[in-house]
């Protein structure tokens, strides 16, 4: 009897070991930070620099309910087109998880992507970019803050074109971005 209890307990470890299985999206960040077909960047919100901008009182709400920004970038080269399209797939899979809401799509002549998030509707913890180009790689931006909302996206997009961010500060990852 001691023998077929410790047998349930081992089969009840590997199953539940195995239904989580699915890696998650930080640690595809951590994962790849260091990957030399990556380039990686976490930056501050305050990078946006909002100061003296005249800013709607819903822009305002939007800039600070950010915090920092995660961005990891797969530069595509004529040596690395099959690990491309395998790290895209992954991406996507990771994506696909339940506890990612989509937003919108995004279908650009830059290429496709979408806007994803983590949390409640009206109190957003984490909002994910990701877009690929055939010809440049992908991009994959995390955006967290606190209480964010879906009006907040957009407000924000109209802060930072009110602002005409230039993307400095974000170094290599900032040209891969702009084309």
């Amino acid at each position: 009897m001691k023998n077929f209890i410790k047998s349930m307990v081992v089969a009840g470890t590997v199953l539940l070991a195995s239904c989580s299985s699915q890696q998650s999206l930080q640690e595809y960040y951590v994962d790849n930070s260091e990957n030399p077909n990556f380039i990686a960047i976490d930056v501050p919100a305050s990078i946006l620099k909002m100061d003296g901008v005249d800013l709607t009182e819903t822009q305002s709400e939007a800039i600070e309910s950010l915090r920092k920004f995660n961005l990891l970038a797969f530069k595509k080269t004529a040596d690395n087109v099959a690990e491309y399209n395998a790290e895209k797939v992954k991406v996507r899979e990771i994506l696909k998880g339940d506890k990612f809401v989509e937003l919108m799509k995004i279908n650009s002549q830059y290429g496709k992507g979408v806007i994803k998030y983590i949390g409640d509707e009206d109190a957003i913890d984490e909002v994910i970019i990701y877009g690929d180009s055939k010809d440049k790689g992908f991009a994959l931006v995390r955006v967290l803050g606190k209480d964010m909302n879906p009006a907040h996206i957009v407000q924000l997009m109209q802060a930072i074109q009110k602002s005409n961010y230039d993307g400095a500060g974000l170094g290599e990852i900032g040209e891969f971005l702009k084309g």
